[in-house]
């Protein structure tokens, strides 16, 4: 996913930018109203900066929004009310107050782009589906295997619900830590692999988790798990 980060601040947009692209992120960052207005690629998100040092930043979201539908998420030190409602109803997405942490932005840019889909693609959704056994119903926070529900551990939801993020991908211990604990966790990690064990067990035959050497953890969907 393709991100344009609009922020003036060089170590908050240099941290910002450094979380997105260990998610997966494409970031490019400008840190003025004019450059932003100006950038000609392609990108799918706007983190957009109110204190911008040359325009104000509710301006700049205007400009965007009467260009396109691109999703805008606003993110300021500017905590008062009146500021959220004019940056909503100028045509932002979301707005996050300074300080915040990846996670939460990360958290932020997956909801307006779900909100994104069309209606009728939004209006289909249900829960999804991996292969042909397991289905992970997110607004519900329930796991099924072959219809039936598997009684997960509150981490080890949080586990699956990130590694079925992006099936496939190899996530580092770091990264797993970051999002399914803390940030700040100091415990530990063994933690993480009494719970990919848990998961293994739990869910054998319909999942592969992976474990790289050194690195973290790769989740992979079995195929046509449930063929004879």
């Amino acid at each position: 996913m393709r991100v344009l980060l609009v922020e003036d601040d060089e170590p908050v947009a240099q941290s910002l930018r450094r979380g997105l692209i260990r998610y997966g992120f494409e970031v490019e960052w400008v840190s003025t109203g004019a450059a932003a207005l100006g950038h000609e690629g392609p990108y799918d998100v706007v983190l957009l900066d109110l204190g911008l040092p040359d325009t104000d930043g509710l301006d700049v979201c205007r400009a965007l929004r009467e260009r396109g539908d691109v999703p805008i998420i606003v993110i300021s030190a500017r905590s008062d009310e009146t500021d959220r409602v004019v940056g909503l109803e100028l045509g932002a997405d979301d707005y996050v107050t300074k300080p915040f942490g990846v996670r939460e932005v990360i958290a932020r840019i997956r909801a307006v782009m779900r909100r994104a889909q069309p209606r009728t693609e939004v209006a289909a959704a249900g829960p999804d589906t991996y292969g042909s056994r397991l289905s992970i119903d997110r607004k519900a926070a329930r796991v099924r295997l072959d219809g039936e529900e598997v009684p997960l551990a509150p981490k080890e939801y949080d586990l699956l619900a990130f590694l079925t993020e992006e099936p496939g991908a190899l996530m580092s211990r770091e990264q797993i830590m970051e999002a399914v604990w803390d940030a700040n966790w100091f415990g530990p990690t063994k933690t993480l692999d009494v719970h990919v064990a848990a998961l293994r067990r739990k869910l054998a035959g319909a999942v592969v988790i992976e474990a790289v050497r050194g690195v973290g953890f790769r989740l992979e969907i079995v195929k046509d798990a449930g063929a004879s």
